[in-house]
């Protein structure tokens, strides 16, 4: 038996020791897995295999759960800071570890690895090395800028992974600070720069609609000021010379019947975002400075 099968027959990513032995492994034969590179040996007596998401592997070298950001992007769901490590762990918790040196202490102020406290919503969602989707998004909206935590709460709702009632214990125990934030929510979104671009316009002054069908183009992301169409595109969703042909063949129906497009990539959307709006708002200005010659 391979050790992929031994930790998918226990259904785990991240085994103690005790489990292993239980499973018919040998003490031998784990420190030889180890330098042979088959597992690598998170923390002491814990195991996985080194194609193990590397957060939920530094999480558990510190000693505790991986969590915010970091447990979403681990569930499938948009959390926009995917460089550093967030872990949930008690405030009582010693001996905490290095992200990346199981033998070294964990240095105070680590600049890629965030420590949460709180205590949880939903312990019964939580693993041993995870917590549950409620913790995480309650976490990310202490934690994150407005416009990305939004956009990991549209998400997850859009992805049926929390409804209202979750939503209302999140902002339940959030700062009064940040209640104004609720109204915002939009569960319609269905990518993480749909939101922060559609709330970046309106905070800009514009009115932007998301999720519109324009017959003779179809649905669009957003339609902003009723004149220009704006397209949350990413490299995921539109990867292959035969995507790229239909949004250039939608783009020309769309400007037949006199609308305007922007496609604005991912990363401009996320890192300038003012960018991106300033280019919306000049293109909206544009359509009051020309004429047309028949």
């Amino acid at each position: 038996m391979t050790w992929h099968e031994a930790f998918g027959g226990l259904g785990l990513t991240i085994a103690a020791r005790a489990e292993l032995l239980s499973a018919g492994a040998t003490s031998r034969g784990l420190t030889s897995a180890v330098r042979g590179g088959f597992l690598i040996r998170v923390r002491r007596d814990h195991y996985a295999l080194p194609q193990t998401d590397k957060h939920l592997l530094r999480a558990v070298r510190v000693g505790g759960r991986l969590a915010c950001a970091s447990a979403l992007r681990n569930e499938g769901i948009f959390g926009f800071d995917s460089r550093r490590t967030h872990v949930h762990t008690a405030r009582e918790m010693s001996r905490m570890r290095s992200p990346d040196d199981r033998r070294r202490p964990l240095r105070p102020s680590h600049p890629d690895c965030i420590l949460h406290w709180a205590q949880l919503l939903d312990r019964d969602a939580s693993t041993e090395y995870r917590v549950g989707t409620v913790d995480a998004l309650a976490q990310i909206l202490r934690c994150e800028r407005p416009w990305f935590a939004l956009a990991s709460i549209e998400i997850a709702m859009f992805l049926g992974r929390v409804g209202e009632s979750d939503v209302a214990d999140i902002f339940r125990t959030a700062p009064a600070r940040l209640q104004h934030l609720r109204g915002s929510i939009d569960p319609r979104s269905e990518a993480g720069q749909e939101t922060v671009l559609r709330l970046a316009l309106r905070e800009a002054g514009m009115e932007s609609e998301i999720q519109v069908d324009i017959p003779g183009v179809g649905r669009v992301d957003g339609l902003l000021e009723g004149r220009l169409i704006w397209e949350a595109d990413s490299r995921l969703a539109h990867d292959g010379w035969e995507l790229h042909v239909r949004d250039r063949d939608r783009d020309i129906d769309a400007a037949r019947q006199g609308y305007m497009t922007l496609r604005p990539a991912y990363k401009r959307t996320m890192l300038a975002t003012g960018d991106v709006v300033d280019a919306a708002a000049h293109l909206l200005a544009s359509t009051r400075r020309f004429r047309v010659v028949l």
